[in-house]
């Protein structure tokens, strides 16, 4: 009797076994990792993004008939912490790949990480030129456009400006110096005329306003590139509000005119900066009605940039997955290069020779409208018109 209960014992373990290897092998796990106790206006509506991207992929038959699960943790901000939570991730969740990560240390960080352990990484949000470039690895994509990307975008309209005497305000951190570095380089090579008379570089997410405005409005510039956002911004804005620091002056903003950045704001927005954004209340094409009609019908609200970062993300890991029909990292990379997919913004390709995206984004003007700051006259600019040769992609970046 004993034998036979031990026996007995051991069939019913081996059969729980086999059916949570059944369990597993009808899911694949995607590992997510961003900055969500650190910039919830983003990340927040990120995660709604991605959580209806999920809903969907599933509705339509998952992944090649398995389930998509997305297994998220909070890096804080912190770029150990963000390898940490990709190695738990990896090891501990066996996730298929890794997504996610919003500043541009940590995405260097978790890159760095995916490159030395071989696994794919969907960089999301990050936005450093780096990330594809001179840091870039086989084992890296990224969606967003870049710096590189937005800095030439909004060149294209600062270059008529009359200005020549400028001013630039950026965090002190990796997205900060990339995006003055490389909207520098392309405005003097389109108006060598122009002079750089003042830099401020105050630290993420601890703007002395005050202080940064006097010092600009000292060195008397004619416009001012900001790269700041978030609370740094609305600080930034009011200061130079109550200074006088933006009257007859041109400025040209990284990001302002996303909703998450524009909308605390408020009846303090400043008319006339050059901005690049997401006026989700202007976009009149079939694929974004499409998203927009589900966004606002699961949640009860409208989108904001990150909502589409995060939806878009996990689209393009299921798509890949389905494509490779495989996790394996070399197949999954195959899969990637060159693929082609739609997005709430139209078609967008994941470049083979440096494995960027070609999502755009729009360039526009903010505006004040009934105690509230929009974008207007606000055009699409696809990405793949502002991204640099092949032959100087191949300078950039290193050989794999």
């Amino acid at each position: 009797m004993r034998r036979r209960h031990v026996l007995g014992a051991g069939l019913a373990i081996a059969v729980a076994g086999m059916a949570g290897n059944a369990m597993a092998q009808s899911e694949i796990k995607i590992g997510e990792i961003n900055s969500y106790s650190l910039l919830p206006a983003f990340t927040e509506p990120y995660r709604k993004g991605w959580q209806l991207a999920v809903e969907e992929v599933n509705a339509a038959g998952g992944i090649n008939g398995k389930k998509l699960v997305v297994i998220s943790k909070d890096d804080g901000g912190k770029p150990a912490d963000a390898q940490t939570a990709a190695n738990e991730l990896v090891s501990s969740e066996n996730v298929a790949m890794l997504t996610g990560t919003f500043l541009s240390n940590i995405g260097l960080a978790v890159s760095d990480f995916a490159n030395q352990k071989k696994v794919f990484f969907l960089a999301a949000e990050p936005l450093t030129d780096a990330i594809t470039w001179s840091k870039g690895n086989r084992y890296t994509f990224r969606l967003r456009p870049s710096n590189y990307m937005q800095a030439a975008m909004l060149v294209e309209e600062a270059a008529k400006l009359p200005a020549k005497r400028w001013a630039t305000i950026a965090p002190n951190y990796e997205y900060g110096q990339s995006a003055v570095s490389v909207f520098k380089k392309l405005m003097s090579e389109k108006r060598p005329d122009i002079q750089w008379v003042d830099e401020q570089w105050p630290p993420q997410g601890k703007i002395d306003a005050g202080p940064v405005v006097q010092a600009v409005a000292a060195a008397n510039p004619e416009a001012i590139l900001n790269v700041t956002f978030g609370a740094d911004l609305v600080k930034l804005v009011r200061e130079g509000n109550t200074r006088g620091l933006f009257k007859d002056r041109a400025v040209v903003s990284f990001l302002t005119g996303e909703p998450e950045y524009l909308d605390p704001l408020k009846d303090e927005t400043p008319a006339g900066w050059i901005v690049t954004g997401y006026p989700w209340y202007d976009i009149k094409t079939p694929d974004h009605d499409k998203f927009l009609k589900a966004y606002q019908a699961k949640y009860n609200d409208y989108p904001r940039l990150g909502s589409i970062v995060g939806y878009q993300t996990i689209k393009a890991a299921a798509a890949i997955l389905a494509k490779a029909n495989s996790t394996d990292p070399e197949k999954l990379i195959a899969a990637t290069e060159g693929l082609s997919m739609p997005s709430p913004f139209g078609e967008i390709i994941f470049r083979k020779i440096d494995h960027q995206s070609t999502l755009g984004a729009y360039v526009g003007k903010t505006a004040l409208k009934d105690g509230k700051g929009v974008m207007v006259d606000s055009v699409y600019r696809k990405g793949s018109d502002y991204l640099p040769s092949d032959a100087e992609v191949g300078k950039l970046r290193p050989k794999d």
